[in-house]
């Protein structure tokens, strides 16, 4: 049986959903873009939040989790003031935290249908 080995992206990914998971993030789901040509990132990881008080701890939750484990901050991130969709950049990694409706609206899982989706349990 051959192992596969982690990359550092995958790594980000473990840390940015154990991250989402501490505040009881829903519908998280990884987005594998690694094959498709037009991918700006290897990875795309979503979730929903109930509230905007849980958007803004799920980020502060992610930010904490990534920094504590691996002293990386986020390249790029938008969305704080509005607290429907916050966008955290990692280069690798892009996160996604949206309040549920404001998901449905965007869909981005439907915009990136080629890609390679892993839902995690809530």
């Amino acid at each position: 049986m051959r192992k596969t080995k982690l990359t550092a992206s995958d790594a980000l990914v473990t840390l940015i959903v154990q991250g989402m998971q501490e505040k009881k993030a829903t519908g998280i789901t990884v987005m594998d873009l690694r094959k498709l040509k037009s991918a700006v990132t290897d990875y795309f990881v979503i979730c929903s939040a109930n509230s905007d008080t849980q958007v803004d701890a799920i980020k502060d939750s992610v930010y904490e989790e990534v920094k504590k484990a691996i002293g990386q901050n986020p390249w790029q991130q938008e969305g704080q003031q509005n607290r429907e969709w916050v966008l955290i950049d990692y280069v690798d990694v892009v996160v996604h935290i949206f309040r549920k409706d404001r998901r449905k609206f965007y869909a981005l899982e439907d915009l990136w249908g080629d890609a390679e989706l892993t839902e995690i349990p809530d």
